[in-house]
């Protein structure tokens, strides 16, 4: 084959990425829609379908975690960041958009048509994000807007966390606009990370044991929720505190020059 249509190892796992999206949005619909279209009373299997389909989208942020450090090490296609930005908008951006999609339709104080709109949001600010990712060069070591896997989880989390509708339409839009502002969130190299990676396996271990009827397992999840939203709304005060200190560093070093 051409040089140029080769897939790499990066490749490869960027492929296990898109395709833990679209097994998301298939859990999502079998297991959730599905039942409840059909007046089906299997609240078990909506639950355990529903912690699958996060679970899955947490095993494409690690595909996506992956691929990029293996890119750096090895080789990555000509064809790697296209396909990386293509199946990130499928677990990403799709995944979690229909996730707030069939929320609203299941829920019940939840408006069919509101989470509608709160779910194209979603989606286009993944696309927007995207888009621009490809477009914009920032500071090194540095994304410009939440990254697109870390608003995924944070979205999915505001749904599990079962707030009121209109508190989860708030926190949805929020982070929506999280995703295409400026604020830097910092990419995850080195301790960073196996930070995240360690935090991605504890989740899965929450979703699991709540799947599975663990003692405490609702709150453990709702605990887990609340701190990706903790973490989301932290993040960017670090690295605005960073700035100011970087700012104020260089006017104190300008005014040294200036002095006799």
């Amino acid at each position: 084959m051409p040089l140029s249509l080769r897939l790499s190892i990066a490749d490869t796992l960027t492929l296990g990425n898109a395709t833990c999206g679209f097994m998301a949005v298939y859990f999502t619909t079998t297991g959730i829609l599905i039942p409840h279209l059909t007046d089906s009373q299997e609240s078990g299997m909506a639950r355990n379908s529903a912690a699958t389909a996060v679970i899955l989208m947490l095993c494409a942020a690690v595909f996506d975690l992956f691929d990029g450090l293996v890119a750096r090490k090895l080789r990555s296609s000509p064809m790697g960041a296209e396909l990386d930005n293509l199946s990130d908008l499928i677990s990403f951006g799709l995944a979690p958009a229909y996730f707030v999609l069939v929320y609203g339709m299941v829920a019940d104080d939840a408006s069919q048509r509101v989470a509608a709109v709160g779910a194209v949001v979603v989606l286009l600010a993944v696309v927007l994000r995207l888009a621009r990712f490809s477009c914009v060069t920032v500071a090194n070591g540095m994304f410009q807007g939440m990254p697109s896997p870390f608003g995924a989880l944070t979205v999915v989390a505001i749904v599990l966390l079962e707030l009121p509708f209109v508190a989860t339409l708030l926190a949805i839009l929020g982070t929506a606009w999280l995703m295409v502002s400026r604020v830097e969130y910092p990419k995850p190299r080195g301790r960073l990370a196996v930070a995240m990676l360690s935090w991605i396996v504890l989740a899965m271990g929450l979703l699991a044991a709540w799947a599975f009827g663990a003692p405490s397992g609702q709150l453990l999840l709702q605990t887990g929720c609340a701190l990706q939203l903790v973490t989301g709304a932290v993040i960017p005060l670090f690295a605005t505190a960073r700035r100011v200190n970087n700012f104020r560093g260089n006017r104190r070093e300008a005014r040294a020059a200036q002095l006799p």
